[in-house]
């Protein structure tokens, strides 16, 4: 499929999303936000796609909100009635949040990639990814602060989940820059890389490994560390109890146990 706003290559298993809108810093306009939801739909829903790759084309990852979108969503109201206006711009941000939940709940591991500007919005979509790595250059800024905002797109839902509440506080109270070194140290990210060749090359590398395990298995772990995220230990037990008597037995369980057997590599079908 052909995307205004996004490049697309599927390949060993592994999908490579890149934001294409390098001369607007990889802002994302009304088409991008729907493109971005459109592909994780499509790649969910792909059995040739076990994990995905999600970077920025040119120097930034992504900078937000593309401006005339945020104005088309600030100024579209209902001039004789302010409740109508804030019902609809209810549903407007209703609407700019499903595509960041689209990539939470895609079935497949997303590692998000890293280089440059991740402001605002980008923060809100790399908080989604499962992993995150990024060049000791770039940078992470929850910018809504500088505009008058309040974040409302999921970063300050997701983000205290990754991070201490003092450092989350802190960066979206200032709204000032955390760089890739200071990123990892904080567990912002998984891992800062030099540069983005390095940083796509390592990247890959746990892409691979991610691809070569039984897809079964990762859909289902990331499935049960979702669930366990938002809820007790207690009910989480429960659950992956419940989960595991209707799917641990399956043929990938069997695939692994000979290859462990035969003392091989194991190869799983789609």
């Amino acid at each position: 499929m052909l995307y205004e706003s996004l490049l697309l290559e599927v390949g060993e298993m592994i999908a490579h999303v890149s934001f294409n809108r390098a001369e607007k810093a990889n802002a994302l306009n009304e088409q991008g936000w729907k493109e971005l939801q459109a592909v994780f739909e499509l790649l969910d829903e792909r059995d040739d796609v076990r994990v995905i790759i999600l970077s920025g084309e040119g120097k930034h990852f992504c900078s937000g909100i593309d401006l005339s979108l945020l104005a088309t969503v600030t100024t579209n109201s209902d001039a004789n009635c302010g409740t109508r206006s804030r019902e609809k711009l209810r549903k407007q941000i209703l609407g700019l949040q499903s595509p960041i939940n689209t990539i939470e709940n895609c079935s497949k591991p997303v590692i998000a990639a890293i280089s440059g500007g991740c402001i605002g919005a980008g923060v809100d979509i790399i908080c989604a990814c499962d992993l995150r790595y990024a060049t000791s250059e770039a940078y992470f800024s929850i910018r809504e602060i500088d505009m008058g905002m309040v974040a409302d797109l999921g970063t300050l839902q997701r983000l205290p989940k990754l991070l201490p509440h003092g450092l989350v506080r802190e960066m979206a109270f200032t709204g000032r820059n955390v760089y890739g070194q200071e990123a990892e140290r904080i567990g912002l990210i998984n891992k800062s890389l030099a540069g983005k060749e390095e940083l796509l090359a390592s990247v890959y590398e746990v892409a691979k490994t991610i691809a070569s395990k039984s897809p079964v298995s990762i859909r289902g772990t990331k499935h049960i560390l979702n669930y366990s995220r938002d809820h007790s230990v207690a009910d989480s037990l429960e659950y992956i109890a419940t989960w595991n008597a209707a799917m641990l037995v399956s043929e990938d369980l069997t695939i692994a146990f000979q290859a462990k057997m035969e003392k091989k590599e194991p190869r799983f079908r789609n």
